[in-house]
């Protein structure tokens, strides 16, 4: 047996904390969780979010012990992140938990999909977990207490943008409301960008998800053209020293030229950078005995989307030099570590959360190397 051999298959510290935190989630957490409540998903999602968001500051305070530390630190945007991974928009609509998400590990948290006026969403049923895929499907159209509520209840906690009350930047994803006209998108975004804008370290432009009718055909040329330049020129009014930065969140299936458009389009109007990617519609590399619930609509997560996913970020990073937040289907360190690989700078959970807990925090923050492909 030779050294390099041995070297190969020595296990870290970190890699043995990690597999034990992911073997512990999946043996005692994880199946409680997916039973209580009548194993009826979207009600098991908000009861955890209710209780991490009522866990006392004494507990808060001794979580990183366990979760350990956030680790490579990079300034993205004019933004100070203290870590890599963070929040994906969706899995924290109404920041319910948002005082939570520092102690389990993340550097920051994309707080939404919110919208001008509170909406209720898509009719119950609308979320289907894939176990046997480590996938989920969802149509739940941006159900929110809309961006007031959020904005009232970040203020409550004295979250200002830039102060890191909660100890993380905090970014905010803005969507339409469904009620609103295609023709009136502009003003209904711009509503929520100037009432957020005080509270959000950076704003996230929503218009890939496949859960509002319409919304994907902002990401045309002139449309969003429109869109991105009169939320940049706002930034730019509410604070002329330093504008809020907003990034864009696009689809997985795009094709080159609609990609290409909309890259063009968002470094012509100022676009910090993107957020890639959102759900897909598509409903390959599922589990042969998960195949009927192929039929049901909505944005499918999780492992089926990774290979889209991470394309997406390559072709973006092939194309530009904005700054990508990578998502979609990151559910292990060696997929993060694809993604920072492929040009992404930092990255965001929510299907693999679900999946991995706590432990894939952990795995990504000590057992990847986010600057290897620009070392």
């Amino acid at each position: 047996m030779t050294a390099a051999y041995v070297a190969r298959n020595v296990v870290t510290s970190d890699e043995l904390i990690v597999r034990l935190m992911l073997v512990g989630y999946r043996a005692f957490v994880r199946p409680v969780l997916f039973t209580s409540a009548n194993g009826d998903p979207e009600e098991i999602h908000q009861r955890t979010l209710g209780m991490m968001g009522n866990l006392p500051e004494s507990l808060l305070d001794r979580i990183p012990l366990v979760m350990g530390e956030r680790c490579n630190p990079v300034r993205v945007a004019g933004i100070d992140f203290p870590g890599r991974v963070g929040v994906a928009a969706g899995l924290d609509k109404d920041g319910v938990a948002a005082r939570a998400w520092g102690a389990v590990g993340f550097a920051f948290a994309e707080l939404g999909t919110v919208t001008a006026r509170a909406q209720p969403g898509n009719r119950q049923p609308r979320l289907f977990r894939l176990p046997h895929s480590h996938a989920i499907i969802n149509r739940m159209g941006f159900n929110n207490a809309g961006v007031e509520a959020l904005a009232a209840r970040l203020d409550q906690w004295g979250v200002r943008r830039g102060n890191e009350t909660l100890g993380y930047p905090v970014g905010v994803s803005i969507g339409k409301t469904r009620v609103t006209p295609l023709a009136e998108a502009v003003d209904d975004y711009l509503f929520s960008l100037r009432t957020i804008a005080p509270y959000a370290d950076y704003i996230a432009i929503n218009v890939s998800s496949p859960n509002t009718a319409g919304l994907r055909s902002l990401q045309k040329r002139e449309a969003l053209g429109s869109l991105t330049g009169a939320l940049v020129e706002t930034t730019r009014e509410l604070d002329p020293d330093r504008p809020i930065p907003v990034f864009v969140k696009v689809a997985p299936d795009l094709s080159e030229g609609e990609l290409d458009a909309i890259i063009e389009v968002c470094e012509t109007t100022g676009i910090s950078g993107f957020v890639a990617a959102n759900t897909t519609i598509g409903r390959q590399f599922l589990h042969p005995s998960e195949l009927h619930l192929s039929t049901q609509a909505g944005g499918l997560s999780g492992a089926p989307l990774t290979r889209k996913a991470l394309r997406t970020v390559t072709e973006i990073a092939k194309r530009t030099d904005l700054p990508i937040m990578g998502t979609g289907g990151i559910m292990s360190p060696a997929d993060a570590q694809a993604f920072f690989d492929a040009g992404a700078v930092l990255v965001q959970l929510y299907t693999g959360f679900i999946y991995s807990g706590p432990a894939l925090i952990r795995g990504i923050n000590t057992l990847t190397h986010p600057d290897r492909a620009r070392a």
